[in-house]
This record gives structure tokens, sequence and C-alpha cells, in this order.
């Protein structure tokens, strides 16, 4: 067993079994991609499928090889610690709106400085042409790529390392999977195309046609960003990260093989400046979600001491600005004559993901012991909620 439960506290098992469990994830999806991919295209041609559907069936056989497995595997563990991060359908739908809304805006805001810099040339935008591309290219990016890599990987492969480990240990760990996970699945993809009969790209750590060194150092740093914003705020964190991948997909595919995938909008950029740009749009997103994440722990600061919550205009206009991304949730609720901030990780609250304390957030109080009921109180004849003690007063 990976935990022991003994008297409601959770001690982590042997770090051999973490790491297993990290790297069973990371073969679940390599499994998945290689073999969809490969059973994918027999059925197209023995379905004699052309256009989209036959880029949807290979898609949506990776999603139905890999979501169920690593369902199962964390269900199946009694006890296991972090759930995968899912949610309900509804934060879900929230989760996934705000993965797409920081890397879009964070891309536009790059993407646009490049612009200035006279490093980016446009094309003339074909608007029909490029938002039936987007929903397209969306659906099949979901199923092939972000739903099934964000499940084994950010939730059961980074679930199963932070059940035992830290959260950079975690992260470090969950992105040397995804690393692997490419190479593993060509070899997988050229094992099964061999068996079906039908051809498999060249096994290796990049794809054909990407450079053996930028492309583990843009995943990597793409491995990195997807991790800020599954451990962002938020009641369906995985949901944030899922799109968070699909927006990166879609940005890129837009503008740097747009004329390739006739999206309807292209952009020309050299090689080196096309690097630069994406990198710099990933390590924006990366700071907006682990920026959230440090002003909502800040936001759980004990309330006994001074609050020290960012509060200002720029705060709250930007607050205001992501209010339709990011919907509030429920407030503090009492319990017990006691006033409890929620948990970050539970709540879309606007003041927790901004930090802009009591102007966003109705003001928190929490008694403390010198103002709590005295014990038995209720029993001398005296209501309870009438009854407090001020710093001094002796109990008798």
């Amino acid at each position: 067993m990976a935990t022991k439960e003994k008297r409601g506290t959770t001690e982590p098992g042997p770090a051999w079994r973490a790491w297993g469990r990290a790297l069973l994830g990371g073969a679940v999806m390599a499994v998945a991609l290689g073999t969809g991919n490969a059973l994918g295209e027999a059925l197209v041609r023995a379905l004699d499928l052309d256009g989209y559907p036959a880029q949807l069936l290979p898609a949506a056989l990776v999603s139905a090889l890999a979501v169920p497995v690593v369902l199962a595997l964390r269900t199946g563990r009694p006890g296991s610690g972090r759930p995968l991060g899912l949610g309900t359908p509804a934060s879900a739908a929230h989760g996934f709106a705000r993965g797409l809304a920081v890397p879009t805006v964070c891309a536009a805001l790059v993407l646009g400085g490049g612009t200035a810099a006279g490093w980016v040339r446009w094309s003339g935008p074909d608007p029909a042409a490029l938002v039936s591309f987007l929903a397209g290219n969306a659906l099949v990016a979901v199923l092939l790529e972000a739903l099934p890599e964000e499940t084994t990987l950010r939730g059961y492969a980074w679930a199963s390392l932070r059940d035992r480990f830290g959260g950079v240990l975690s992260a470090l760990g969950t992105t040397l999977v995804f690393l692997l996970v490419p190479a593993a699945s060509t070899v997988v993809q050229a094992g099964v195309a061999q068996a079906v009969g039908v051809d498999a790209p060249p096994m290796g750590l990049a794809p054909a046609g990407q450079d053996p060194v930028a492309y583990p150092v843009l995943l990597s740093v793409f491995g990195l960003t997807l991790i800020a914003a599954r451990t962002a705020p938020g009641r369906a964190p995985l949901w944030a990260a899922i799109g968070t991948h699909v927006a990166f997909l879609s940005v890129n595919r837009v503008v740097f093989e747009g004329g390739r995938r006739d999206a309807g909008w292209s952009a020309h950029v050299s090689a080196v400046h096309a690097a630069i740009l994406e990198l710099g749009y990933l390590a924006a997103t990366a700071a907006v979600f682990t920026g959230a994440r440090l002003l909502a722990s800040r936001g759980r600061a004990p309330a006994s001491g001074p609050r020290t919550a960012v509060s200002g205009p720029r705060v709250r206009a930007a607050a205001a600005w992501l209010r339709p991304v990011l919907p509030s949730g429920p407030r503090a609720t009492a319990s017990g004559g006691r006033r409890v901030q929620p948990s970050a990780a539970t709540t879309y609250s606007v003041g927790v993901w901004a930090g802009g304390g009591s102007g966003l957030v109705p003001p928190v109080r929490v008694l403390s012991r010198a103002s709590a009921p005295l014990p038995g109180a209720g029993s001398r004849g005296r209501p309870r909620a009438a009854v407090r003690r001020t710093p001094g007063t002796r109990r008798r």
C-alpha cells in the first residue's frame, strides 16, 4: 500500500512505489497513444474515412484507451491521498474556461510584442475558416492529447508523486515522465502498426521534423506550465491544465502552422523568434498560475495575525476583468460561532484568486480563544452567544 492510515493521518509509502506509479501513468499514456494511432489508421482505411472523421477516430481511441485505465487505477487505491482533480461537471467547465483564457491572453500579449518588434508578419485572416478550424481542432486536441495526457500525467502520475514527495520534486518528476512518453509511444505504435499492417512514423525521442534539442526543451517548459495550471486554485484543477493544453496547441497551430493546416490565419516568423515567443508566452502563463497559487496561500494565512493581502485599484480592476472567467464560489460559513475562510483549493472566489482582501471578499472574522464561549456556559442559565471573555478575565 502507498499509504498507511494511523490515527487520522496519512503516512507516505516507500519512494520506489510512488515513482513506479508515476511511470505507470506514463506507460498508460504511451501505450494508448501508440495503439490508438496505429489502430485508428487501420480503422480509417477499413472504413474508407477521409477528412475530419479520419482525424477524430484515432483521437477518440486514445482517450478511450487511457482515461478509463487511470480512473480505475486511482479509484482502486483505498486511502489514496490526492484526487485526480477532475471535479464535478459544473466546476470542470469553469476550470476548462480558465485554462483556455490564461494562455490565450498571455500569447496575445507576447505575440503582440513580437509583432511590434517586427518579428511577426501576419497573413490576412479568414474569420469563417479560422472559427471552423479552432472548433474542429479543439475536439481533436482534447481527445488525442489534452484529456488523456493530463489525466495520466498531471492527474495520476503527479498525484502519485505528490502523495509521497514535495511539490518541486513532484513537478520535476512528472515532467520527466512527460518527456519519456513521445519516444515510448513511437515504439508501441511501430509494434502495433506492424501487427495490423499499416505504416508507422520512425521511432525516436522527437517526432519527425522536430529538432532533437529544441523539442525536449520546449516540452519541458510546456510540462512545467501544465503543472502550474494543475496546481492553481480551483475546484477542478485538472481541467485548467486540459484547457491550457488545448490553448497551447490551438495557438501554435494557427500562428506557426496556419498556412499548412488551412487555419484561416497564420504568421511568418523565423525559427529563432518562434522559439522565443513560444517560451515567452508559456513562461507568462506559468507565472500567472503560480502567482494565483501564491496569492491563494496568502489568503489562507492565520486570521489571528495581521492581514497582508494585496489590495488596491489595480488588483480590483484585474479581478473585475477576470470575474467572468473565475466565478465566485461559496463564501465563508459559520459553524459553531466560528467563521472560516474557505480553502483556495475548493473555491472560485475572485478575492482568493486576486488577493484583493476585503475589497473583494467579505471580511472574515475568526473568534480567538479569549472571546470564545466558556465551556458549559449554557448550563449556567446564560445564553452561549452572550458569554464572552475579555483579555485579563480569569476563569473562576
